[in-house]
């Protein structure tokens, strides 16, 4: 134990562990980390140069290139810098969502962007959210959930989301989407989706934010015996 604790949720695309887990960061006063982001932001700059995100030396080869860097604005959201650049709302294209999962499932790329995780547990008290963080990242979280709905909720709620910030997009594709990711994050090699033997199932399929929030919040005081900070 380092005298910080790791609150490990995971789960499928669209579950909404990004939006809980940044919400309980800030009523717990714990640093939110979007594991998510970090090969989202891979993806994008694969994307950008044309290189296949199936190919995993080639992305391998291309990861010394690049300078990826999290910082947190004044509301506590975190940024995703790429060599220098604010790539927060490129890396949240529905194209970069597809190279994020391809990119993923390389175990090169997995193994090599590990320890800029593990970092961030070590020195802050931390919610990270992802894939794989209660099974590898962070195999000895003081508190794992797994966050999951239907693939047809979790599309809803994503397509809300791509309409409020302008995104012209179907539910049809959306869905694809999901059902896309959720078939690629679940049978990759490397680091697979699943739950953790000692992570607390929520199934936020019928619950709203604020109903699915008041679970984790109850987890977290229940068994980690902290009280929020505000």
């Amino acid at each position: 134990m380092n005298g910080f604790y790791s609150i490990a949720i995971d789960g499928p695309s669209g579950a909404g562990k990004s939006s809980q887990a940044r919400a309980i960061a800030k009523k717990f006063g714990f640093i939110y980390v979007d594991t998510g982001a970090i090969y989202r932001t891979v993806g994008l700059a694969a994307y950008r140069r044309g290189i296949d995100r199936k190919d995993e030396n080639a992305i391998f080869a291309l990861l010394p290139e690049l300078d990826i860097r999290m910082a947190y604005d004044e509301n506590g959201v975190q940024c995703m810098y790429l060599n220098g650049e604010d790539v927060s709302k490129d890396i949240r294209m529905p194209e970069i969502s597809i190279c994020a999962s391809d990119v993923s499932a390389h175990g090169k790329v997995r193994a090599y962007l590990l320890d800029m995780q593990r970092k961030m547990a070590r020195e802050n008290n931390v919610v990270m959210d992802g894939r794989d963080i209660g099974t590898v990242v962070l195999p000895d979280a003081e508190l794992k959930i797994f966050l999951t709905a239907s693939a047809e909720a979790r599309a809803r709620r994503r397509l809300l989301e791509h309409q409020s910030k302008g995104i012209d997009i179907s539910f049809e594709e959306v869905l694809a989407d999901i059902q896309y990711r959720d078939q690629q994050d679940s049978s990759r090699d490397a680091a697979p989706l699943a739950q953790a033997e000692d992570a607390y199932l929520v199934d936020c399929s019928e619950t709203d934010f604020d109903e699915t929030f008041d679970v984790l919040c109850r987890l977290i005081t229940d068994k980690l015996a902290i009280d929020p900070e505000n």
